[in-house]
């Protein structure tokens, strides 16, 4: 079977052919496979020869793209045993069989009957089979061919990432996009556009062709220094201006961008360095022109600066362009101003006695109009409204003197605020500080620290320190110590008592006699003088009061007056009265409770219907000696008392008896016990007696005691020596005891 092909469109296909006629077949486009056949030779016996195979066409090739209106023919199937009668039938299989290829399964031609595009695939696989039509037996074997897409040019070049955005630096020479000008300059031109053409088969005609844009920006490099517009400023500020504050800008213009334009600006040179300063504004690049001390315009009326700005950011691949700096001349105007008083001092400091008359000079500010007008100063005192106006000043001269005399002890220091204004310019005002000392004189006499609390006690010795006293001055400290405690020379000597000065500004106190009593006197007067140190010297007297107290032998106080007591105790007035209070709200409520108690104990009220539904209740055993409502025992009590016949307050009696009468000498004369046994027997013979037992008490002692009396009032006061020191061992309950008796004793001996 062979299989021919009319589509010699490639040079390869001529190559192909060509090699095909070298190998000597019949049909340049044909794929022919041969069976194995005998041939007879006439006039010879049939002789069996190998049998030789057709030559294998396995390719073929279709262009792409195909647009005409019949299907494309491909190529041609044919068989060596088709005798063209029809008896053969061609089959096509493989990819794309019957849907893109068909075969004429008589003639064996193929078509493609789509248009086919090579970059979608490339080639297809399809096998090729001849039949007997008669008994659809192969014919030959299945043989396999490859049909090739062939190409054209039908896909122009293309730029996939079109358009492009590029940046090169300014001044660059390398790049795979070469500059064409030397040193191309971001300055002059910073964005340039690029178009690009990329063309295939080598630029041949026919190709195709495929353009893209590149964009090229140039990024900047330090290659410019800074530059002032001009050589020469002038700047006007005027002498009010605040120190510190901002007073002009100036700026140095740099072609490059970013930090390649940043700068730093500096005074150089100048009569104003010290004056002003300058500074860089990082945002704006500008230089800020500050003012570092205050201008005078009648001292100094301009000054001259160099001011220069340079680049922060070098590039020394361009240092040949020279340097990165520029400077400017700055000239400065110092603007006249009205300004108000300038004080000679920023603040006074004045000194004045105290009690010294209204009217006293205290000192004297002075202020003079800065300005070249030189005009007249009005001085007054600012005073608020809650201020003490104890000065005034002079409104020409500034001479501030007293208005009220001055008290060192209540105030010893004055601040005031003086203010000058100009008499052409009342609203220009300046202020100053006017502090005023009040000095000391000794006009305040010394006194007693404290109220002093001094207990003597009554077992002191001669010579025995019982207090020490301080005094304080309300005067200065050269007005007031050293004190001198001394006693009155006018008075008579002091028998219990006497001063004595410590030399550091204290006083003891000392006893001059042995013992004291609080039964001869409980409190002494003692009046000392004391003085300062002053000139002159004030002296004030004092009075100590002494109170006299039991102390123990360690002089500890034990007992001492009420008052004594209530003052040690640190009790105030109010804490006494309330303490009052306290005893006489406990008094009101006793008193409360004893009237309810004897409000129980008042008569019952028995009905006089009927006595006997009346239940008499009593809150003791049988009476006692309260139980007065039922039964009167003072007839008891008093045998005299017996002849007179009393009735019981809560029954009424229905029959009188006679009373009993019984001579004064046989009232005398009985015995209680036998007093006692007549009346039980009247009682129980007493029809007036009520049905219950009552118990009856009787104040008697009994008879005398034949041990005697124990009292120590009869006994012999006889004097002996017998030693009393052992009472005080006995505590703290014999301690009064003991002391008395060692008085006596001691008087004895001595």
């Amino acid at each position: 079977m062979k299989i021919t092909s009319t589509s010699c469109i490639c040079p390869v296909l001529v190559c192909l052919c060509f090699v095909q006629r070298c190998y000597g077949t019949a049909h340049h486009s044909s794929i022919k496979v041969t069976r194995n056949q005998t041939k007879h030779i006439e006039g010879e016996t049939e002789v069996h020869h190998r049998p030789k195979r057709g030559w294998v066409w396995n390719q073929f090739f279709v262009l792409e793209e195909h647009m005409g209106p019949d299907p494309q023919y491909v190529g041609k199937l044919h068989s060596n045993s088709d005798k063209g009668d029809g008896s053969v039938k061609y089959i096509l299989t493989g990819e794309g069989a019957g849907t893109i290829f068909i075969i004429d399964d008589t003639t064996g031609d193929i078509h493609s009957t789509k248009s086919l595009d090579r970059e979608q695939k490339t080639h297809y696989v399809l096998h090729a089979q001849a039949i007997d039509r008669r008994t659809n037996k192969p014919l030959e074997p299945e043989s396999e061919f490859i049909i090739k897409v062939q190409d054209i040019n039908d896909n122009a070049p293309k730029f996939t990432d079109g358009p492009y955005i590029v940046t090169v630096p300014e001044m660059s020479d390398m790049g795979v996009i070469r500059t064409a000008l030397h040193n191309m300059d971001r300055e002059a031109r910073e964005h340039y556009s690029v178009v690009i053409q990329a063309k295939d088969m080598a630029g041949q005609v026919g190709g195709l062709s495929g353009s893209t844009t590149v964009n090229i920006t140039l990024t900047d490099v330090n290659d410019n220094p800074p530059r002032f517009p001009q050589k020469h400023y002038q700047l006007y500020v005027p002498e009010s201006a605040q120190v510190g504050s901002a007073v002009g800008k100036i700026k140095a213009n740099d072609a490059d961008t970013g930090s390649n334009a940043d700068m730093t600006y500096s005074i150089i040179n100048g009569d104003g360095i010290g004056i002003f300063s300058i500074s860089t504004d990082k945002e704006t690049r500008e230089g800020i022109l500050s003012l570092k001390k205050p201008l005078n315009y009648e001292k100094k009326k301009s000054y001259t600066l160099t001011i220069e700005g340079a680049n922060t950011h070098l590039d020394f691949r361009f240092s040949h362009l020279g340097p990165f700096k520029d400077a400017t001349m700055l000239k400065i105007i110092v603007g006249d101003v009205d300004e108000p008083p300038l004080f000679s001092m920023p603040s006074y400091v004045m000194e004045v006695y105290e009690n010294a008359k209204i009217g006293t000079v205290v000192g004297t500010v002075l202020a003079q109009d800065p300005d070249s007008a030189n005009s007249l100063v009005r001085y007054f005192i600012d005073y608020s409204a809650e201020d003490d106006r104890c000065f005034n000043i002079d409104a020409n001269t500034g001479t501030i003197r007293t208005t009220k005399v001055l008290d060192r002890e209540e105030t010893s220091w004055y601040n005031i605020t003086v203010a000058a204004s100009e008499n052409d310019n009342p609203g220009l005002l300046s202020h100053v500080t006017v502090g005023i000392r009040v000095l000391d004189v000794n006009d305040n006499p010394p006194e007693l620290a404290r109220e002093y609390d001094i207990v003597v006690c009554e077992n002191s010795k001669p010579g025995q320190v019982i207090h020490t006293i301080s005094a304080t001055d309300k005067d200065d400290f050269a007005n007031g110590p050293r004190f001198n405690y001394f006693l009155d020379e006018h008075l008579s000597i002091n028998p219990n008592f006497t001063l004595k000065d410590n030399e550091d500004n204290t006083a003891s106190i000392l006893t001059r006699r042995r013992r004291f009593s609080r039964t001869i006197q409980e409190v002494y007067y003692l009046p000392i003088m004391i003085s300062d140190g002053g000139i002159p010297s004030l002296s004030s007297t004092s009075t100590l009061t002494i109170r006299v107290c039991a102390c123990e032998r360690d002089g500890r106080v034990r007992t001492c007056l009420a008052e004594a007591f209530l003052s040690s105790a640190g009790l105030s007035t109010g804490a006494l009265i309330a303490i009052l209070l306290c005893v006489v709200i406990l008094l009101a409520i006793v008193v409360l409770f004893i009237t309810l108690r004897r409000s129980k104990k008042e008569p019952l009220i028995i009905s006089e219907e009927d006595v006997r539904e009346n239940v008499v209740t009593y809150d003791d055993e049988g009476g006692g000696e309260e139980d007065t409502e039922a039964f009167d025992i003072t007839a008891l009590r008093n045998p005299s008392a017996a002849e007179e016949l009393k009735y019981r307050r809560d029954i009424r009696p229905e029959v009188k008896l006679t009373p009993r009468h019984q001579t004064l000498s046989t009232l005398e004369s009985i015995d209680v016990q036998e007093f006692i046994k007549q009346k039980l027997a009247e009682a129980d013979l007493d029809p007036s007696v009520p049905p219950y037992d009552s118990l009856q008490t009787y104040a008697y002692e009994g008879q005398r005691s034949e041990a005697g009396s124990i009292s120590s009032l009869d006994s012999a006061t006889t004097q002996s020596d017998q030693d009393y020191h052992y009472l005080g061992d006995w505590g703290p309950e014999f301690k009064k005891l003991a002391e008395l008796y060692g008085e006596i004793e001691s008087e004895r001996t001595t």
